[in-house]
Order: structure tokens, then C-alpha cells, then sequence
């Protein structure tokens, strides 16, 4: 290997570890954010709903698409949310293309017969995906405040109570409410992505809205202002994360977003790998496309300070962290042997320890949130160690899918809106097993998937002749992960 060529990889991998150090510094300024909001006890100005004069008209609507196995838990629990039901309707926005919409209709007339306002509104063609079909029902709905919930959502009788109140202040446009995981233990799956959600639901969601920093509704489990939602240019299907790009869209025009973190919204885990893929790819390459689509509007912005700015950026850079995470990955082996190689590059290699600073700063803050949500016994201490490192190790085998996605948001190459496979999981006996929305393919990133595998496995190997066993965990890690996320994807075909 030539020195040029060794500068080059040292270059770009020191580069990524920066990056990736930099994110870690903005998580810890959310964790102080955090930490210093908790102490705080606000009571902000609200509706008084026992008062028939202040009580606002409400539109709930359920996008949904093919959701043969979910629809009539959906419709049986919006069906008992507690409020005035001359103001309230419920919109079932159905862009299905199966049986399902037989079912669906059926459930919704005898509703109907119970006094309750609620339409089950099917399109001609689904241009926009969900977009398009929360842009087409917001056109007619009757409501003041839009509030939305995916086919798995299982909001609480009192959701509106807790929620629309919050709308007295009229600078705010959108109330979003945690996300609940009603089958977190079903498997080492649902559990590391409880881990994840669960420290964007609190860490970064308050963190931010704590400091007046944008955040964004999370695409369900969450309210509109109608009147915000046309003020920033209406819902738009030009990314696959919609809500993202709506809510930035809302904060550039000063919009107010108020978040609930002691508001609960349970919902359902995908209990599948594949099912897992179709979600991570969307939601990553949505966050890339909305970077592309947004970010010069909020560096360029006059309106907001440049922390705000930062943390936009930093937001929307977020699933690109995946990409320099598959960098650093892909090159430590090589910058193993660089080290064996040229000795008076030595010093050079303690930008490694960014990484190990990065990695004690998340495990620091994922501990917060953890123990928020769990408890701070000395027992729950060692289920996070062990669920972090498990999480940390998945995070790493997911890393080549979510850089695809990435690459394609960043580059502006398009795909449909890949709805995620729901499976009517609430409990640790029911199965997965014959759910006719499952992929059937098997994804071609699983050769690469594989191959990455069994290089790591050789960059451990590659630890013993150099005498160099400083990289050996964070190869037993990618070994590791890569290792789960392809057997799973192998062994979890319908």
C-alpha cells in the first residue's frame, strides 16, 4: 500500500470519526437540555374542555394501506376516544388495494350507526402516498385541529383531553405525544428498536423542544393546527418522510411545536427484520431527502438563532450518520494495517479515541433516557449495559442498508412510499408467521451483508499477527451485527 494512498483512507476516516464526534457533542447538549427541563415545571395556558363554548372541532385521520390484520383494532379503539361527538369526526383515509377494504367499510357503517361521524374516504390512485391522502381529507375536513394515527396506533380514551387543550396558546402548530411500544419485549428486535425510539422520544425530542429548537412530528400520535398545516404550504409527497418535511416547513414560519412526553401513545413494534428493513430504509432516506430539500432554508434563515440553526442541521443529518458510521467500519481494518505498516504515522491514530469518547457520551445519555422510562435500579444498570451494546452491535449491522438509503436521498434518486408490514402483535405467544404483507424477496443487500461478516471476522483474525487488539471489540461488534442482521433476514421469509 502506498503512503499516498494511506493518507487518503487516513484522511477520509479521520473525517468521518469527527463527524460522528460532533453528533455525539450535540446529543450531550440535548442531554443537558434535558436534564435542566425536567427540573422546570411549566403550566402553559389551555382550553377549558368542560366548557361547551371553548371546546374546538377535532378531525381524526387514520391513514392506511393494505392493513388487513390491524384495521378493526384501529377502528374498535378510535372508536372510544372520549369527546363531544358533535365535535369530533374521523376520517379513514383507505388507499387499499386488497380485501381489506371490504372489512374496513363493513366496520365503519355499524360505527356510523353508534351516532359517531366517521367516513371511509377511498382515492381514485394513491399520487402522494400519505401525503397525498392526509393532503385530499384535509380538504374537506371539518375540523380545526387534524389529528393523525397510523394503523397501529392505540391512543388512550382521554388523547384528546390531554392534547387539544394546548392549542389556547395560538403560536402553536402541531402537539406531538410519545410513542409506546405495546410488544417492546417480544424479541432482541422489538426491544433494541424500543431502545432507539425511546431516546429520540425523550433525549432529542425534548432536548430540542426544550430550547425552542426545531423538532418534528413524528408522521402519527400527534395534532395539527389546521390553519399551520396550510400556512406551510400543505402536505407534500416530494420525500418519504412527509411529516419531517412538513414540520420544518411549519418552524421556518414560526410556528410553535409543543411536545408530550408524559403523554403516552402506545403502538406496535414490526416483529420481522424485513418489516424493520422497509421502515429504517424510509426513514433514512426521507431524513437525507428532506436535507437536501431543507437545509439551505435554515442556514439561510433570519428568523431563527444560530443554535436553532446547529441543531436544524444537525436534525437532518441525522440518518446520515449511518454513512460515516459505515466509513469508519469499512476502513478500520485497512487502517490496521497502515498502522503496522507506517510507524511514524503513530500519532496520527489517537483520532481513534473521538470514537471512544463518542461512544461513552451516547452510552452516558441513552442512560438517561433509559432509566426515564425503566427505573435507575442497579438491575435495570446492567439490562441497559447489556441491551446498549446489543443495540450499538444491530445499529452496526444495519449500517450498509441505511448508507444505501442514504446515498439515494442525498444523490435525489426516488422510490415509492414502502408501507411497513403490521402484524397484530400484542403479546409474546401470537406470530408473525403468514402475514401476506410480508416481502417475499430476499434483499440483494444480503450477499454484501454477508460478505461484511466474514471481513470483519477476518479483521479480528487480522488483530493476532499484528499484535494490535485495539480494534478487535469494534470488529467483534460489526461481526456481530452484521451476523444478526443477515441470519434474520434469512430465516424471516413468511
Amino acid at each position: 500500500m502506498g503512503l499516498t494512498i494511506a493518507l487518503i483512507i487516513i484522511a477520509i476516516y479521520s473525517t468521518a470519526l469527527i463527524l460522528i464526534f460532533f453528533y455525539s457533542l450535540a446529543q450531550l447538549n440535548l442531554l443537558i437540555n434535558y436534564l435542566g427541563y425536567k427540573k422546570r415545571n411549566e403550566e402553559a395556558p389551555k382550553f377549558n374542555l368542560l366548557d361547551p363554548k371553548e371546546i374546538p372541532f377535532v378531525t381524526i385521520q387514520l391513514p392506511i394501506y393494505n392493513e388487513e390484520y390491524v384495521m378493526e383494532r384501529l377502528l374498535d379503539n378510535i372508536a372510544k376516544i372520549e369527546y363531544p361527538k358533535s365535535k369530533l369526526e374521523i376520517q379513514v383515509l383507505d388507499d387499499s388495494t386488497d380485501d381489506s377494504v371490504i372489512e374496513t367499510a363493513r366496520r365503519v357503517k355499524e360505527l356510523q350507526k353508534t351516532g359517531l361521524d366517521i367516513q371511509h374516504i377511498r382515492r381514485e390512485n394513491r399520487k402522494g402516498f400519505k401525503a397525498g391522502a392526509l393532503k385530499e381529507g384535509l380538504a374537506i375536513a371539518k375540523g380545526e385541529f387534524i389529528a393523525i394515527f397510523d394503523a397501529d396506533f392505540l391512543p388512550e380514551s382521554d388523547w384528546l383531553k390531554k392534547t387539544v387543550p394546548y392549542f389556547k396558546d395560538e403560536e402553536i402548530g402541531v402537539v406531538q405525544t410519545r410513542w409506546g411500544h405495546i410488544n417492546r419485549d417480544y424479541s432482541t428486535l422489538t426491544r433494541i428498536q424500543a431502545f432507539a425510539l425511546d431516546a429520540h422520544f425523550t433525549l432529542e425530542q425534548v432536548g430540542r423542544n426544550s430550547k425552542g429548537h426545531f423538532i418534528n412530528f413524528n408522521g402519527t400520535a400527534g395534532i395539527w393546527r389546521k390553519e399551520c398545516i396550510l400556512d406551510a404550504g400543505n402536505w407534500e409527497g416530494d420525500t418519504l418522510t412527509e411529516d419531517l418535511d412538513l414540520s420544518y416547513r411549519a418552524q421556518l414560519k414560526n410556528w410553535k411545536f409543543k411536545y408530550l412526553e408524559d403523554v403516552e401513545t402506545p403502538a406496535e413494534l414490526p416483529v420481522v427484520i424485513s418489516a424493520a428493513r422497509s421502515q429504517q430504509f424510509r426513514w433514512n432516506k426521507g431524513g437525507a431527502e428532506n436535507f437536501r430539500k431543507t437545509v439551505w432554508s435554515v442556514i439561510t434563515a433570519k428568523n431563527i438563532p444560530f443554535k436553532t440553526k446547529f441543531h436544524g442541521v444537525m436534525h437532518l443529518l441525522n440518518s446520515s450518520m449511518f454513512l460515516c458510521v459505515f466509513i469508519v467500519a469499512l476502513l478500520s481494518i485497512p487502517m490496521l494495517y497502515i498502522k503496522n505498516m507506517y510507524g511514524h504515522l503513530g500519532w496520527i491514530f489517537e483520532v481513534t479515541s473521538f470514537f471512544i469518547i463518542s461512544t461513552i457520551i451516547l452510552f452516558i445519555c441513552y442512560w438517561f433516557t433509559y432509566k426515564s422510562i425503566q427505573g435507575s435500579s442497579f438491575d435495570n444498570f446492567v439490562d441497559y449495559i447489556k441491551l446498549f451494546f446489543t443495540f450499538f452491535s444491530v445499529a452496526l449491522g444495519f449500517s450498509l442498508h441505511n448508507t444505501v438509503a442514504v446515498l439515494e436521498g442525498h444523490l435525489g434518486k426516488r422510490s415509492e412510499f414502502v408501507r411497513t408490514p403490521k402484524f397484530n402483535i400484542n403479546n409474546l405467544t401470537d406470530t408473525w408467521k403468514g402475514n401476506k404483507y410480508l416481502a417475499k424477496k430476499l434483499s440483494p443487500n444480503m450477499i454484501l451483508e454477508f460478505a461484511l461478516m466474514v471481513y470483519f471476522l477476518f479483521g479480528m483474525y487480522s488483530a493476532i499477527p499484528l499484535n494490535d487488539y485495539g480494534l478487535f471489540p469494534f470488529h467483534l461488534m460489526l461481526f456481530l451485527g452484521f451476523g444478526f442482521v443477515f441470519f434474520k433476514s434469512l430465516t424471516s421469509k413468511a
